[in-house]
Formats: C-alpha cells, structure tokens, sequence
C-alpha cells in the first residue's frame, strides 16, 4: 500500500483531481466506510486531511474508530459537489499515528480540542479512482491500483445502466 505522497507522486494529475473534490467545500469532507465485526460495512461521514506528506483522518471514540483498531481497511468517498455527479474513490488500510509531532501539527492545524477524546489516523492508498460524469448518461473513470505494473487509465462509460464492472 502507498502513502498519499507516494500515490501522489505516482499519479499528480489524479491525486489532485481527488484532492480538489474532496476539500471543495474547504475542509475535507468525504464518507468512510469501515468494516463491522460481522464483515459488513460501517459508513460515516469524516472530515479528512490531505497533506503533500499524507492523508489522514481524526476519529472520535464510535464503532467506526474500534472498526479501524480492529480491522484497518477502509474505503472514502467524496462528499457530493454542488456542480457535477463527480466523485472519488480512495481505499486501503487505516494506521494509528503515533508521533507527537504529527499529531500536534495536525491537531493544531485542524483545530482538533485537545480535550476531546480523537485518534489520528493515516490512510494508505491501494485503489484511487475518479469519475467524471460527461453527459447525464456517460461518464469517464479513471483508476489506480497499487500493483506492480499498473498502469491507470481512462475508461469511458455508456449509459450508466451500463457501466457495472468493479474497480477491484
């Protein structure tokens, strides 16, 4: 699994496509999708911090922050631009942030209340994709896979009816 800088650095042109719809309202707003102790999904609606360093999500004590403890896979969804059905797709794995110096600098960048009970975690990337819807019907999905030798590329879409692969 790569950093957000790594995948950044590997694809500039996506990971700033995702980056500027996730924090197109300012803050970064998405939802996170974790996974229960029964295997089935957990969503929630975050507020994630990308940095040129990484991309990383505070949690508050909730099932969703025992779902990542637990487990550590995860999946995060924009939230719904105001403009356009675009959206972007980000999953991987969850990791506890332990240095002080991170957590105080995001926590201070992001006005995280010390006094509240919050975990930092950083989110690795495995999948990246962004979708461009076109037309009401046509959309073009771009996808990047962690694998040795993939290559992203661009997929066009016919009508949406249509378009039912998985980006797995």
């Amino acid at each position: 699994m790569s950093s957000w800088a790594e995948f950044a650095a590997a694809e500039p042109l996506l990971a700033t496509a995702i980056r500027t719809l996730v924090c197109q309202y300012g803050p970064g707003l998405g939802y996170l999708a974790t996974v229960r102790p029964d295997g089935g999904p957990r969503i929630h609606p975050v507020s994630p911090v990308i940095t040129d360093d990484g991309l990383f999500c505070f949690v508050l004590a909730s099932p969703k922050r025992h779902d990542l403890d637990r487990d550590g896979r995860y999946s995060l969804h924009s939230f719904p631009a105001t403009d356009s059905d675009d959206e972007a797709y980000l999953s991987g794995r969850a990791t506890a942030v332990t240095d002080p110096a991170v957590i105080g600098s995001l926590a201070r960048q992001m006005r995280a209340a010390p006094g509240i009970d919050w975990k930092l975690y950083e989110l690795t990337v495995d999948v990246a994709m962004m979708v461009r819807h076109d037309t009401p019907t046509t959309s073009t999905r771009t996808v990047w896979k962690d694998r040795p030798g993939h290559v992203p590329r661009a997929r066009q879409n016919g009508p949406c009816a249509a378009a039912l692969d998985s980006v797995q």
